[in-house]
Formats: C-alpha cells, sequence, structure tokens
C-alpha cells in the first residue's frame, strides 16, 4: 500500500471477539507498517483498543448493537469519507455492519458472505468453516488472499497500564502483600456457560490457605454469584468483590497484576489471556475448539461429554452435569501445575 492511505476495521460487539480480533491487527501491522489501522466499534470497546499497540485510533459506533438507525449510519460514513480510508475489514456478519464502509465509499471493502452483502462488500468470502475452524483464524484470513494457507496467527497481547496499580489499589482498598488468584465466574451469554460459585468457592478456600488473596472480577450481573462465593468463604478477609465495580480499563489493569485466574469461557477470559496470565477455563455448553484463550500459560477444562457443546444459554437436559461434575481438584490440580512450572 503506497503512502498517505489508511485502515478501518469494522470491530465485533462482544469482549472476546475484540480480543481475539487483535490477532488480524497484528497481521495487517506486520503486512502495512506505515498505515494507520482505526477501529469502529462500540464504546464501550475503546479500553481495549487503547491498549493494542497496532491501533491508531478507536471510533465510537453511534448505532446500538442490533439497530439499523440509517440516518445516523449514513451522517458517520459520511465523516468516515474525508479520512481517507482505502481497505475496510469488516468483522461481524450481519448486513448493517457493512453499511457504513458502503456508504463511505471506501475502495476495497473485505469480509465473509454474512447476511447477503453483495455492493455493500466488494471482496467478500465464501467461508469455509472445515479450512478456517476457529474464530480467530477467520478473522486473520481476511488478511489473506481467498483460500490462502494460514500461518500461525500472532496472539492477542494486551498492553496494561501498569503504572495505574497502586493508584487502583487503593482506589478498590487491595493490598499487594499477597499473591492474587482472580475469579471470573460471570458470563453474558447465560448459566450453560457458569461454573458453580460453590465450585469457585472451594478453589478459593484452598488458594487463601496456600497464601493467596482473591479478586472478584465481573459486571453488576455477575455481583450475585460473586457475592455468594464470598458467603461460601464465611468471611475471609483475603477475597474482594469487584463485580460490578470497576470501568473495563480498571478491569484490564487490575487482571495484569493477578499471579493465576480461573474463568468460564467470557470476555474476561479472553482478556486473562492476552494479559498473559497463568489460566485455567473451564468450558460448558461452548467449546475450546472454537474460541479458545490465546495464551501461552493456558489450560482448558471441559468434560467431553456426549451432549457437549450445545452452545445454548440454559441447559437443554436442565442438569448442568458439564459444569457440575467438574470438579474443583481438577482445576487446582492445573494451579499448582502452572505455579510449579513458573517458579
Amino acid at each position: 500500500m503506497a503512502g498517505g492511505e489508511r485502515i478501518l476495521i469494522v470491530g465485533p460487539s462482544w469482549v472476546g471477539d475484540m480480543v481475539m480480533a487483535q490477532s488480524l491487527f497484528k497481521v495487517l501491522r506486520q503486512q502495512y507498517p506505515h498505515v494507520p489501522i482505526d477501529v469502529l466499534a462500540p464504546a464501550w470497546s475503546r479500553p481495549l483498543i487503547e491498549r493494542m499497540p497496532e491501533i491508531e485510533a478507536g471510533i465510537d459506533m453511534p448505532v446500538g448493537h442490533g439497530k439499523i438507525m440509517l440516518k445516523q449510519r449514513w451522517k458517520l460514513a459520511r465523516q468516515l469519507a474525508c479520512k481517507g480510508y482505502t481497505r475496510a475489514y469488516v468483522l461481524p456478519n450481519s448486513l448493517k455492519s457493512a453499511l457504513i464502509p458502503g456508504f463511505a465509499g471506501i475502495p476495497t471493502r473485505v469480509g465473509w458472505r454474512g447476511e447477503m452483502r453483495y455492493g455493500l462488500l466488494n471482496d467478500i468470502r465464501k467461508l469455509d468453516s472445515e479450512r478456517y475452524p476457529l474464530m480467530v483464524d477467520r478473522f486473520v484470513a481476511l488478511a489473506y488472499r481467498p483460500g490462502a494457507e494460514l500461518p500461525p496467527a500472532p496472539r492477542p497481547e494486551l498492553v496494561a497500564d501498569i503504572g495505574r496499580l497502586p493508584a487502583l489499589r487503593g482506589k478498590y482498598q487491595l493490598n499487594a502483600d499477597r499473591p492474587v488468584l482472580a475469579l471470573c465466574p460471570g458470563a453474558e451469554f447465560g448459566p450453560s456457560k457458569q461454573w458453580p460459585a460453590s465450585h469457585y468457592a472451594e478453589v478459593a478456600r484452598e488458594m487463601i490457605e496456600r497464601g493467596f488473596q482473591v479478586w472478584i472480577f465481573g459486571s453488576a450481573k455477575d455481583a450475585p454469584v460473586a457475592q455468594e462465593i464470598i458467603a461460601c468463604l464465611k468471611g475471609s478477609d483475603h477475597v474482594h468483590s469487584l463485580a460490578g465495580q470497576t470501568s473495563l480499563a480498571d478491569a484490564i489493569d487490575l487482571m495484569a497484576a493477578s499471579d493465576s485466574v480461573v474463568s468460564n469461557d467470557s470476555g474476561l477470559m479472553h482478556i486473562a489471556a492476552a494479559l498473559g496470565r497463568p489460566l485455567v477455563a473451564v468450558y460448558g455448553s461452548t467449546s475450546p475448539s472454537f474460541t479458545p484463550p490465546l495464551g501461552e500459560k493456558v489450560n482448558t477444562l471441559s468434560l467431553g461429554l456426549s451432549c457437549q457443546p450445545c452452545f445454548s444459554r440454559q441447559c437443554p437436559l436442565e442438569h448442568k452435569r458439564c459444569l457440575e461434575d467438574l470438579q474443583p481438584q481438577q482445576v487446582l490440580n492445573h494451579l499448582r501445575l502452572q505455579e510449579s512450572v513458573g517458579r
């Protein structure tokens, strides 16, 4: 690409997908080292984008997820048309996500076929799911010619602002005198992804006995399960709920200070992996064969029952054995192994 060109990425609408999209950003940075790359995405994602050094700027999507709002999309597209974008990569598969690059008249608009987006995309790809089984492969493949054999995808690597840690510890009344086990017991997708609170509490209890403190991360929706875990620990001074208290920026930078992480399949799981944290991820209704955490220090646990993966929000068999029967000791064994390797 010649000088003066610019790339626009239409980013995903989920935390985990945005983290995995960094693999594409890294490939584009390798291919076009001097071309600015901007990401158009929901405003909540800005803290993630700011911690991806490949990205020049984040642009807030003014339209809510699932809404058409053609007037607002047209207005933003005309503003973006002035920036001189020459290529756009559209990561979501919806028709709506391709409207702004099309309205902006960006010369090359790349994406998967999705919702019949002919005309809006002019480099439109038909997905071969056997060739590209992983979500990260499907993102990265857009940077190469159609049907290309891909080299190994570069892992996402978020760059936390560790200079904020002293202030964050003060803000949330956290101390630095014990190593940190981070727990991420929530899952936006639904209960079929959530390992039982009692299992998390058992892991927390043993780790506290071994000298750790426990920080529980999550959204406001996860505050009840965080309190359930704390109640199981009967007043321990070494467990702290941050669920519903932190901004995403604060959560990322605090997570970077953790020594180990246990998580459901969630956006926070992908953040922990991209921060290089030792991670044990438990899978129920979903599968690490499609959206695994992309880190060097990662272990994924799944019982591999005949009903897995079902990809349902609620267990269709009403027993949730895929998570109930995955025992805390299995997670603790991996935590001990990670700790011994890290010494």
